[in-house]
């Protein structure tokens, strides 16, 4: 409310406000996106710890129309450009709330830059206060760069890793301009019948539960019990706030140690293994290493999660029937229950991949099959949550969400233990694959490798790729809040590195390159040559963001000798690149 002068006499039953407060300003239409969402500071590596929401390409545009209600076309391709997003956009509403009264919060609007996209744009900083007061930030009052391409990010930036608070974002539009109204919703009702018979629609296939029904009854007597899930960026527990215990892995696992654990359900353990951005292409490389631990673990369960990851494997579906089967080939015989988490626009990869748990007979959830129908009614219709409740970004769960996917593996993980013993498996794993195979075994190579345990000949002149890159991508693994690094055993070119290739000669039948990509300038690209014939232009700046990157360099029916050779591209050498490792099968 706009307050008079200083010298107006006291009102407001003597509170020192003004005794004739100045009409209110008419609010502007407007529309949300980000409406009441939970947020956690995480640490970053060249600043404060902070939670990012970025906005390029359709991530500004999603938010609009899921979060925001907005249908109108022009209005949505006006938030791509920096020039578009002022003429629609009046004012910027922010609010913050805290979860501890002292805690300092930073608001950041960056825009990307046309000279260079991450340093020539504004970075318009502003503190907020932490009783969710709005924040009311006029573009026309702050001072932007002729050089703003395009709307590239908003943050949070707080003092401290870990400190929570819920924040909600609305764009005030400019006159002309129209938006929905957002109606409050009421909370998701957990606990209703129409809710347990939404989850129980997530049973895909009840598969053979004799490995699951095997690992409840172990659980069950008191035995050490492990379930461990692999995943790409919802495993990892992206959207959930605080990220380590509210994402569905965690929930899930509870819920598990709920039903079956002994005394308090200590002899339940968990591994987590959940990396943002990547497919089961470079999962299978790292199981061994995420979930085995290098042979320290056994799980009994694992949880499959790339539903929504693997676009982007190359083998459309060999590398995760691969990686199926390399679990499945264990010698404790775990359990496999496949996942299929769902994005915003309710798409996934279950047509894909489905039919390898069709194959061997394995259990599967879909998250996508349980809510997508609802999605569409409203709550008069039977509406239980609505995509604003599920998804925290178009890819992400919220909190609510994350519940909802544990809550569907929790019913099959309660329904199992109530079937009778499934039949004793044939060799279900002989015979041919439904997608294909030719990844089982693959092994994975890196810095710290024992070559003369690597099951096959090989040899590496690191070159001018001998120092090792400390900023990959980190990830909160297991029950850890903190990064872990991920592929911290590499061989890195930088500026003055100088001229030499790295070189590796290796016998096997397949090779997947992992390199890092970056956001960095500094960075840049790399010839790939196998047998002297190029191969790849490896470009970190393709998904330019610090994550894993896998890509095949050969495939093959035949095991034989082959030399790769990796050099910066003309032009770059005074740059960085990263093999971050590699995977192969002999």
């Amino acid at each position: 409310m706009a307050m008079s002068d200083s010298n107006s006499s006291k009102g407001l039953g003597g509170q020192g406000g003004p005794a004739a407060p100045k009409d209110p300003v008419e609010r502007r239409e407007g529309f949300f996106v980000m409406f009441e969402t939970a947020i956690e500071a995480t640490a970053r590596p060249d600043s404060k710890p902070s939670q990012e929401v970025y906005l390029e390409g359709n991530y500004l545009i999603d938010k609009a129309r899921y979060i925001g209600g907005v249908t109108d076309e022009e209005m949505l391709k006006m938030l791509t450009t920096w020039e578009g997003f002022r003429k629609l956009v009046h004012s910027i509403g922010v609010s913050v709330k805290t979860a501890r009264e002292d805690a300092a919060v930073i608001f950041l609007m960056q825009n990307w830059g046309r000279t260079s996209k991450y340093e020539t744009g504004t970075q318009y900083r502003v503190a907020c206060p932490g009783d969710g007061t709005e924040l009311l930030l006029t573009l026309e009052d702050i001072g932007w760069s002729g050089d703003d391409m395009a709307p590239g990010k908003f943050a949070f930036e707080f003092d401290e890793e870990g400190q929570l608070a819920t924040a909600s974002i609305v764009l005030y539009l400019h006159d002309g301009y129209h938006a929905p109204e957002l109606t409050a919703e009421p909370p998701v009702d957990f606990s209703a019948p129409a809710y347990r018979k939404m989850i129980a629609g997530s049973l895909l296939h009840r598969g053979n539960n004799r490995r699951l029904k095997t690992a409840i009854d172990k659980a069950a007597r008191g035995e050490d019990v492990t379930i461990a899930y692999i995943g790409g960026s919802i495993t990892q527990g992206a959207g959930a706030k605080p990220i380590h215990t509210e994402c569905y892995a965690y929930q899930s696992y509870l819920r598990f140690q709920e039903l079956y654990g002994k005394d308090g359900g200590e002899n339940i353990h968990f591994i987590k293994a959940g990396v943002g951005g990547t497919p089961s292409e470079l999962g299978m490389i790292r199981y061994e290493r995420d979930v085995l631990k290098d042979g320290a673990a056994a799980p009994d369960i694992v949880i499959v999660e790339f539903a929504v990851n693997d676009e982007g494997d190359e083998t459309k579906g060999n590398c995760y029937e691969s990686l199926c089967l390399n679990i499945l080939s264990a010698p404790n015989r775990p359990a496999v229950v496949l996942l299929f988490s769902v994005f915003v626009n309710d798409w996934n990869l279950q047509e894909r991949l489905s039919p390898v748990g069709r194959r061997y007979n394995l259990p599967m959830v879909s998250v996508k099959d349980a809510v997508t129908e609802q999605f569409r009614l409203s709550k008069a219709e039977g509406n239980i949550i609505s995509k604003r409740q599920f998804f925290y970004d178009i890819y992400h769960p919220t909190n609510d969400g994350h519940q909802v996917m544990a809550d569907c593996l929790a019913y099959l993980f309660s329904e199992a233990g109530q079937w009778p013993m499934g039949e004793e498996e044939e060799d279900t794993l002989a015979g041919p694959p439904v997608i294909g195979n030719d990844f089982v075994g693959v092994r994975l190579l890196d810095r710290n490798s024992d070559l003369s345990q690597a099951g096959t000949p090989v040899t590496i002149e690191a070159g001018g790729f001998a120092e090792t890159d400390e900023d990959v991508q980190m990830v909160e693994m297991d029950d850890n809040p903190s990064g872990t690094p991920q592929f911290p055993h590499n061989w890195q070119h930088t500026a003055s590195s100088g001229g030499e290739s790295f070189k590796l000669k290796l016998t096997s039948r397949n090779l997947i390159l992992v390199f890092k990509d970056s956001g960095s300038a500094e960075v840049g690209k790399a010839e790939v040559l196998v047998d002297g014939q190029p191969v790849l232009t490896a470009d970190p700046h393709v998904n330019n963001w610090t994550h894993c990157n896998a890509v095949i360099l050969y495939q093959e029916q035949q095991s034989r000798e082959h030399v790769v050779e990796i050099w910066m591209v003309e032009g770059d050498q005074d740059k960085s690149f990263t093999i971050l490792g590699f995977g192969y099968t002999v």
